[in-house]
């Protein structure tokens, strides 16, 4: 399933570029050809790479961005999911709803868990 959704995809997700140059369709309200410019700057290529899929597979490794699972695998030692997402985030300069929901539930728990943390090792 997954090899199908890959080929099926094109440049729609994360196969080359699409998720990110539709990212700022949707929260920056820009055009395709504005949108794909503004991303080919960001990732230092030429607008025209964005559509290559080998070349964004290495571009998206390099700066942490997710690639497509193959063979229902991860990448070792890469960032994928919402890891990814961080990344794309700050790569982009635009908030993503998940990320921030992380943030904020993250930030919550640790200050909760340190303390309950901290009261569990002084009682030992």
């Amino acid at each position: 399933m997954p090899s199908a959704h890959a080929n099926a995809s094109g440049m729609g997700g994360m196969r080359a570029a699409g998720d990110l140059v539709a990212r700022l369709e949707l929260t920056r309200g820009m055009r395709l050809t504005q949108a794909k410019e503004y991303v080919a700057e960001r990732l230092g290529v030429e607008p025209a790479t964005l559509s290559d899929p080998i070349a964004m597979a290495d571009i998206r490794a390099e700066l942490g961005l997710g690639r497509i699972v193959t063979f229902e695998a991860t990448y070792p030692d890469e960032p994928n999911a919402i890891e990814a997402k961080f990344n794309i985030s700050a790569l982009l300069g635009v908030p993503i709803n998940c990320v921030e929901r992380f943030r904020r539930r993250t930030a919550r728990s640790t200050a909760t868990s340190s303390v309950t943390w901290t009261r569990a090792v002084t009682r030992s």
